[in-house]
């Protein structure tokens, strides 16, 4: 006789059984099966859960049957519908369930399947659907008028539409979505990774604006599949017109390769790739590029010998420890301009703890130990220079490999002992670097030996904080170190000539920075004061004379302070060298005064005004650094938040007498609801290339309406008084699609390449990849 129980919040009544056994289901509750890891929703492996208002059990036939609110969960799935029908099979894995009337199956990957009937097998893994849609992770929306799911990996779509975008407007009105693509047959192979069409159309706001018999793309839900990636298409004075169609190679789970070959009208091809590969402890990045082709300017006008081209840009990085961390970066390229001449990204990015200037590559392999106390790290490493001068005809301008030095080896440690001295931090410092240079970076083509040079440095230094009641901050600090070098192949001014020398110094340094902030709090702001005076002292060091000058000045080691700025950030250091082979020395006196305003809706605003002050004129530091008279430039510094969503900024140095501008960089940064942008000026009365530079670069996006705006884009060279580069655009967005129409125009003149004018067309589609460049 059937038996009947009420649902289980009326009558208590639930079911629990081992369908996947395909043991008999009751209305009653089953034998536990023996203890197992129980899932999220409690049951044990191969348990089930069944819910209804109703349930009759014909125990005959071996049917069960379930009707109003019914819920069953297995294996982490959980089918909702108002009547189901359980047949059991005569074996494990033969039963069929069919479900009818607004039928759900919520999957473990939070996935969600409506139908209007399902037929599935016991275990909710294959089965067919009538009135199938369904909505997966990233949003993704697919409906047909019939779906069969063949196992776990392939299902089977009749009469589909995909989409990612939205289908309801706010009020939740139906809407078109923005894109999408209807298909007669739609498979989705889990197991390839790929989504197939057959007769597909892409529709743009409900118009089908492409048809293609067959269609395929990359599994949305899939993490990672082969398969052909966005083509980049271009056209230019250069190469003439340009198509790349990378392709994508998933060779295992922890390895991949692209390779992108780039074909042009009017040079040879030019091969691409990037090859990635994981390991437990660490991975390895390499990308790649290779031609046999003639050099060519910026009409795309060819001239010299045809030979092999190419470049190389890799890296890796292992941990295979919790305190070790070693890696290594191999970045070259045959010709200077290879990178601009076939539109190479992202080629002078950093890649290792050790970063070369713009337009030059580093090769490094380094070792690094680390803990909380210590720190220790070994390293390697030399530079080629792509830099290029402006004259076509004169090659002198250019970097020259040979005065860069070969790094081997820099090792640097530090250590902080746990234990106090005199109630203060105490700190251990170790280095060490031999530098071996073939020519000496002379002008006018001069080709003379360069020095070659050998350090080793020990340091220590100890800081003690006092702090009285009254909010007076005390820091004294004394710091001590030995440095010894070893120097060859120093020119002795006769010609080629060269000597060969070692000398060793120590240094030590002492003094106090003493600060006293104060605050008053107002009806909605609270403003801090703060004076800061850092008091230091050191005997006259020896600096590492090399040469004399024509008017007899010395000519200073300094291979590690060449780019050294005065400002902000360097005024309260003791040694305002960065490097080790220059050195600050006498007495200097260094003050500053810091005000903050700290509103309590979120607005603030930072200002600084400090400058330096020593017994006497120190000539070791650069004309431009501001620092060689006893009174230093003026450093002043703000920042400031005046509304939400907008942030200004400066720093600048003012000569000591007159107040003139000799550095000064300044910004805004605007992001608000109907738009954001930014603005840059810089200006440098003499940079480390002894020129003067002053540039402004500024960009944003506008937005005009909901889905539309403009952009832009400007970098303008106020010394030359011409663009670098100009974009104008405008662009159309919503939630899954985004399309723009840029005009570019390069202005900047690089060796042979010359200015260029580019329309770029961008796409991109959600779930369907990146950007879609054409010009």
């Amino acid at each position: 006789m059937p038996s009947k129980a009420k649902r289980a919040l009326l009558a208590g009544a639930a079911v629990a059984a081992a369908w996947a056994h395909g043991l008999p289901l009751h209305a009653q509750a089953a034998s536990p099966a023996p203890a197992a890891a129980a899932a999220p929703d409690g049951l044990a492996p191969g348990e089930l859960y069944l819910e209804a208002d109703e349930i009759v059990r014909d125990d005959e036939n071996k049917i069960t049957t379930a009707t109003g609110n019914v819920e069953v969960r297995y294996e982490g799935r959980t089918l909702r519908s108002d009547r189901m029908i359980y047949e059991e099979g005569e074996q494990a894995g033969q039963g069929v369930i069919r479900a009818r009337g607004n039928v759900q199956i919520i999957n473990d990957d939070g996935s969600v399947e409506f139908a209007d009937e399902f037929v599935l097998d016991d275990e909710m893994r294959a089965g067919v659907a009538l009135g199938f849609s369904a909505r997966m992770q990233e949003n993704i929306k697919v409906a047909a008028a019939s779906a069969a799911r063949r196992n776990e990996n392939v299902q089977e779509l009749r009469r589909a539409i995909y989409t990612p975008c939205e289908i309801c407007a706010a009020d939740g009105s139906p809407k078109t979505p923005t894109w999408s693509i209807a298909a007669e047959r739609v498979i989705q192979d889990k197991k390839r990774r790929l989504v197939y069409y057959r007769n597909a159309r892409m529709r743009v706001f409900g118009a089908t604006v492409l048809y293609l018999p067959v269609f395929w793309h990359a599994d949305p839900q899939a993490p990672r599949t082969s398969g052909f990636l966005v083509p980049h298409v271009s056209a230019s004075d250069r190469r003439g017109l340009s198509y790349e169609q990378p392709y994508y190679w998933a060779i295992s789970p922890y390895s991949d390769l692209v390779i992108s070959p780039q074909i042009n009208t009017s040079v040879n091809p030019f091969l691409n790739g990037q090859y990635r590969r994981r390991f437990y402890s660490g991975d390895i990045d390499f990308r790649f590029g290779y031609t046999y082709e003639q050099d060519f300017d910026g009409r795309g006008d060819r001239f010299g010998e045809t030979t092999h081209r190419s470049y190389i840009l890799g890296r890796g990085s292992f941990r295979p420890t919790e305190k070790w961390r070693w890696g290594f970066t191999a970045e070259r390229a045959s010709d200077d301009l290879i990178f601009d001449k076939y539109e190479i990204g992202d080629a002078f990015e950093s890649r290792g703890p050790y970063v070369a200037d713009d337009r030059r590559l580093i090769s490094q392999l380094y070792a690094i130990r680390q803990d909380r106390r210590s720190y220790a790290s070994v390293a390697a490493m030399s530079i080629q220079g792509l830099r290029r001068g402006g004259d076509e005809t004169n090659s002198l301008d250019d970097d020259n490999d040979r005065t860069f030095p070969l790094i081997a080896p820099l090792i640097e440690t530090h250590y902080e002992p746990l234990a106090t001295l005199a109630g203060g931090r105490l700190r251990f410092h170790g280095s060490a670097v031999a530098l071996t240079r073939e020519q000496a970076p002379l002008p006018l083509g001069t080709r003379l030996p360069g020095i070659d040079s050998r350090r080793v440095t020990g340091e220590v230094d100890w800081q003690r904080t006092f702090t009285s009641q009254a909010g007076l901050r005390v820091e004294p600090f004394v710091t001590l170190r030995a440095d010894a070098y070893s120097l060859s192949d120093v020119l002795t001014g006769v010609g080629a000539e060269t000597t060969a020398r070692n000398t060793s110094r120590a240094l030590a340094t002492a003094g106090a920075t003493v600060s006293y902030p104060v605050f008053r709090r107002f009806k909605d702001s609270t403003v801090v004061l703060e004076p800061v005076v850092q008091a230091a002292v050191s005997p006259n060091a020896k600096q590492v004379v090399v040469g004399r000058r024509a008017d007899g000045s010395p000519v200073y080691l300094n291979e590690d302070t060449v780019a050294f700025e005065f400002d902000e950030t360097t005024l309260f250091r003791a040694n305002k060298f960065p490097g080790f082979d220059l050195y600050e020395d006498g007495a200097r006196l260094n003050v500053a005064g810091r005000a903050s305003v700290l509103w309590d809706d979120g607005r603030r605003a930072n200002l600084l005004v400090g400058r330096s002050f020593r017994s006497e004129e120190n000539a070791v530091f650069s004309a431009r650094s501001g620092l060689r008279q006893k009174a230093s430039d003026w450093i002043v510094a703000a920042d400031a938040q005046p509304v939400r969503g907008v942030s200004v900024f400066a720093r600048t140095r003012l000569d000591s007498d007159s107040l003139d501008i000799h550095r000064l960089e300044a910004g805004a940064n605007v992001n608000r609801r109907w738009g954001s942008g930014f603005v840059r000026y810089f200006t440098d009365d003499l940079d480390i290339n002894a020129d003067r530079r002053e540039n402004l670069d500024l960009g944003g996006e506008l937005y005009l309406r909901k889905n539309w705006g403009v952009s832009f884009y400007g970098n303008r060279d106020l010394q030359q008084e011409a663009w670098v580069i100009r974009d104008a655009g405008v662009f159309y967005r919503d939630d899954c699609l985004r399309v723009d129409v840029i005009y570019r125009r390069e202005d900047t003149v690089i060796g042979r390449l010359g200015p260029s004018d580019s329309i770029n067309v961008r796409l991109t589609l959600a779930t369907l990849g990146g950007p879609l460049y054409g010009r």
